[in-house]
């Protein structure tokens, strides 16, 4: 039986690779996010700032992991490490665009 990560790496925490934090996270309520990481939407609500790579802007590029760990959003807390969510979002990053057939 073939599991919906069968075609990515394992998850744990030496192997994350952080793929959930290129998603949009909306701050609602979080009070301590550094100001440094925080961004307006076009619609005028508070997200994380992500760089020109997109990623967000609290992630350490050389260990893909988060600086603010302690300070993170609710959204960041709630998003499980191997989770449904997480499969799916490693599943799209893992997964190679579509080829576009040329005529």
């Amino acid at each position: 039986m073939n599991s919906p990560c069968s075609a990515t790496p394992a998850v744990t925490c030496d192997r994350c690779d952080a793929c959930c934090c290129q998603l949009e996270v909306m701050l609602i309520c979080d009070r301590d996010v550094p100001a440094r990481f925080v961004a307006d939407d076009r619609w005028g609500g508070q997200v994380m700032r992500r760089l020109d790579d997109g990623w967000c802007a609290a992630l350490d590029r050389d260990s893909m992991r988060c600086t603010i760990y302690e300070r993170r959003p609710d959204i960041c807390r709630d998003f499980a490490m191997g989770d449904s969510d997480c499969v799916a979002v490693r599943t799209l990053y893992y997964t190679p665009p579509a080829r576009q057939e040329q005529p």
